[in-house]
């Protein structure tokens, strides 16, 4: 990490092996070299839950965690990603 650089809190992607836009967003998190914590949300007790309640009982992945906040990126959009995570869009 370069000085002056704020890390970032802990980031979790709660997803499925089987999702592509799951695929996608962690694909773009580690070209950036975001750290983060898989949660699969059919293997996971409770993830499943929390997914549906942080998104008003829709089961969106993924959903991703940063400081307590929720949000899907349902389907992917690196722009959105991009600006939730102030990450950079380009690598």
């Amino acid at each position: 990490m370069m000085a002056g650089q704020k890390q970032m809190a802990e980031l979790t992607i709660f997803c499925t092996p089987w999702c592509g836009d799951c695929r996608r967003a962690k694909n773009f998190l580690r070209e950036r070299g975001v750290a983060f914590r898989e949660v699969n949300i059919d293997e996971t007790p409770g993830a499943e839950e929390l997914v549906l309640r942080v998104n008003k009982g829709l089961r969106k992945v993924p959903t991703l965690e940063v400081d307590g906040r929720y949000f899907a990126c349902s389907p992917f959009d690196p722009y959105q990603l991009a600006e939730e995570l102030k990450i950079p869009l380009n690598r």
